[in-house]
């Protein structure tokens, strides 16, 4: 029997469709209102995004032939993001700067475009490099010095257990094991009573959120807002193990183009 060759399409499929000849990822945002777009919701838009956009998008063989999306590491329903991602399989070579441009224009405004490079060839999986989130929760009504109390007191905690529901029902876990660094401050953005704590939590299972985060510091600390806060997730990709930083997942494509 000989192999099949990748760049043709399936002849055993139903409908036989063009190969995928490039693989675009893509880095987007959720702000404002639209950071409440659950995942679902998120992935229909771009599906239309996609098609008023004219991108040749590829599709799976088979009875019910699906658009090649990929997506990785989504954000929490209700937190906003500046470092969401995906990947797409087109039908023939593209520049991603005109795939940026064509698709920031048709998603609505606050679900926004940032960054469109070419996947390059066996350099690993996108998800693969998604080893760590950085976060940024805004507190209103908290004093600075209060949040700057509470986030050392998390870090120095050897286990901070909380629980979560799940879909399998109640389940406890260890927030601190995740938690690479937990920083409060004033806000410089906020009035006087308004604090942030700057957050880097490594991915792992289950995945630790922002609110478990914060579920963990009343469980320490009796700290405990007033105000729901709003949490920003400002970067994602690999973790320095030396830095604690999160750096940029495109950047092997790009050292490869």
């Amino acid at each position: 029997m000989t192999s099949a060759d990748p760049t043709k399409s399936n002849p055993e499929a139903p409908n036989p469709q063009l190969p995928t000849v490039q693989r675009l990822r893509i880095r987007y945002a959720k702000r404002g209102r639209l950071r409440f777009t659950s995942h679902r919701d998120f992935g229909r838009a771009f599906e239309r995004a996609v098609r008023r956009a004219g991108v040749p998008i590829a599709y799976s063989s088979g009875y019910t032939p699906h658009p090649k999306i990929s997506y990785a590491g989504a954000a929490p329903t209700g937190a906003a993001s500046e470092a969401e991602y995906l990947e797409i399989g087109v039908t023939r070579p593209l520049d991603p700067a005109d795939v940026h441009r064509a698709l920031d224009a048709a998603l609505p405004p606050g679900l926004d475009v940032l960054d469109v490079t070419v996947g390059a060839q066996g350099r690993g999986a996108l998800a693969e490099r998604l080893q760590a989130s950085s976060w940024r929760l805004r507190l209103t009504g908290v004093a600075p010095q209060d949040a700057v109390r509470a986030a050392e007191a998390f870090m120095q905690a050897p286990e901070v257990t909380v629980e979560r529901m799940t879909k399998k029902g109640l389940r406890s876990f260890d927030a601190r094991a995740a938690v690479v660094s937990l920083v409060g401050a004033a806000d410089p953005d906020g009035e006087d009573r308004c604090a942030i704590l700057d957050l880097v939590v490594r991915h792992g299972t289950p995945s630790v959120r922002p609110d478990d985060v914060l579920a963990g510091l009343r469980a320490v600390a009796d700290f405990a807002p007033s105000d729901v806060p709003v949490a920003t997730r400002v970067a994602q990709g690999p973790l320095d193990p030396e830095t604690g930083t999160v750096g940029d997942p495109f950047a092997t494509d790009r050292d490869a183009s």
